[in-house]
């Protein structure tokens, strides 16, 4: 599995920063690369995501939840990933690392997506968290 990781720092106690990023639903509002996340019942979601010109959905579970420090996922359905959000405080408010790992099936197709996906989680990653940011 490929990860990717990154972080940044939101000026808001890890509280105010975990409040918004536990409501998985709303993450379309975060990116606009994700077209819709629905919820499914028992802590599962289906997430609907358009990048590298193709639409992309799979079923995720919540593994775990430790507020306000750790939000973690990993899939059931669909692009196989996991991942995980780490809030830290810090003089300046909250850290926030995320890591994501994902393999995809398809070798060719993977080759794409490799090449692509550092960038476009590092985008989607700064858009979710200016978001949230902008939110608090």
């Amino acid at each position: 599995m490929a990860t990717i990781e990154h972080s940044a720092v939101l000026k808001a106690a890890p509280e105010r920063v975990y409040a918004l990023l536990e409501r998985i639903e709303n993450f379309s509002d975060y990116s606009d690369k994700i077209e819709r996340v629905e919820p499914l019942g028992n802590d599962c979601y289906r997430w609907h995501i358009h990048v590298i010109g193709r639409d992309w959905q799979f079923d995720v579970k919540v593994t775990e939840r430790r507020p306000p420090h750790t939000l973690a996922w990993e899939s059931l359905a669909g692009v196989r990933n996991q991942g995980r959000y780490t809030l830290t405080p810090v003089a300046e408010g909250t850290r926030v690392e995320l890591s994501v790992s994902y393999e995809i099936g398809n070798r060719l197709l993977a080759k794409a997506v490799d090449k692509a996906a550092k960038p476009l989680v590092n985008q989607v990653g700064q858009q979710i968290l200016a978001r949230l940011e902008a939110r608090l």
